[in-house]
């Protein structure tokens, strides 16, 4: 297989890719952070993120911070660690909210043990904490963004992440998916006014971030999936949120992008009505449930970041390829598509497979 001709950087790549436009070869990003890197053998485990990018070949997803900032006037939030416990408070007039979160050393990640509503009173004091946040512009942070941007270059795409929609937020951290569908189901007037409450302040902080955040792209982190809701409360609950909130970021001639890494497939119809011009960690079987094939049908104007699962990445590079050639294969064209391992890279995939699949999506023969 012949070595493909690189005649764009890794941004210009990514955005091409992301607006529909040529490219001079597919681009490939491995998912890789600190678990990666740190459970891999010397000289990988020792390589900065953008050094072992540019070693693999892969073209670079870098992050940038926000420039705006938290302002609360009644209300307050308190964090406390100790060991892998991570608890935060949520201190409001009329009691205090506690959520859990426990630190895994693994994935370098934190997960939820205890949520901070249980009870309809913690969803009204919930309510009122959210509604006491005021977000403002942070001069500073706007100098430390643009600084990040010049430092990284070409040399990556760079997104910010401007926080999840309200329903999403309410199943992952707030209530937790079981106790979520309870509270929905036996207090829906008080569940819709908290939402109503996270809408206004997530609308604000696009509102500052579209005017001065340098990032290419803006991320709402969803992790939508149908084991987690069905396509009725998405329809009714979630895309309205979606809708509304990405309408700012396409007003601004912002590029919005959907973090979903779950099945998407029985909501892949109501996904084409939302602004975003990507969806990221589109995630094929058996972890996920949507080929690039069933998005590039429902929504042929998004672009799709993702295309294989974390299982997949377990087995040898010439199968990792031969099934990514497949859903290639079938596509009408290879615009708006993004090779990626959709979720984090397990560790367990050595970097010399990574290279190799690399190398060879780089390769693979591009229809425009």
């Amino acid at each position: 297989m012949s070595v493909a001709k690189s005649t764009m950087t890794a941004r210009e790549r990514w955005l091409a890719a992301v607006d529909g436009k040529p490219v001079d070869h597919l681009p490939f990003w491995p998912k890789i952070g600190g678990a990666y890197a740190r459970a891999q053998a010397a000289p990988w485990r020792d390589l900065p993120l953008s050094e072992m990018h540019r070693t693999l070949g892969s073209e670079e997803h870098a992050g940038v911070g926000l420039c705006s900032r938290e302002v609360r006037r009644r209300t307050g939030r308190r964090e406390e660690r100790e060991g892998d416990l991570r608890r935060i408070t949520f201190e409001t007039p009329g009691g205090d909210l506690v959520e859990e979160a426990r630190y895994d050393e693994a994935t370098q990640s934190w997960h939820p043990t205890s949520h901070p509503v249980k009870t309809r009173e913690d969803i009204l004091r919930l309510t009122e904490w959210c509604a006491d946040a005021a977000y403002e512009f942070d001069a500073p942070r706007k100098a430390d963004a643009v600084a990040h941007m010049r430092n990284i270059g070409e040399g990556a795409v760079v997104a910010a992440n401007l926080g999840t929609s309200p329903l999403m937020r309410w199943i992952e951290w707030l209530a937790g998916i079981e106790n979520a569908h309870y509270l929905l189901a036996d207090h829906p007037g008080e569940v819709a006014d908290l939402f109503a409450t996270l809408q206004r302040g997530l609308l604000r902080l696009i509102e500052i971030e579209m005017e001065h955040n340098p990032a290419d792209l803006f991320y709402l982190t969803e992790n939508t999936s149908t084991t987690l809701l069905s396509p009725e409360q998405y329809r009714t609950l979630g895309l309205p949120h979606i809708v509304e909130a990405g309408g700012l970021v396409r007003a601004a001639g912002r590029r919005l992008v959907l973090h979903m890494c779950g099945k998407l497939k029985h909501v892949l119809p109501l996904l084409a009505q939302t602004p975003a011009t990507a969806f990221e960690a589109f995630t094929s079987p058996p972890v996920g449930d949507t080929r690039l094939i069933d998005g590039r049908t429902a929504c042929p104007d998004v672009c799709l970041i993702g295309g294989t699962n974390a299982s997949l990445w377990l087995r040898p590079a010439d199968e990792i390829v031969a099934e990514i050639e497949r859903d290639l294969q079938v596509l009408p064209h290879h615009r708006r598509i993004v090779v990626t391992s959709a979720g984090m890279m397990p560790p367990a995939c050595r970097p010399e497979t990574i290279r190799e699949v690399c190398r060879r999506v780089h390769a693979y023969p591009v229809r425009m």
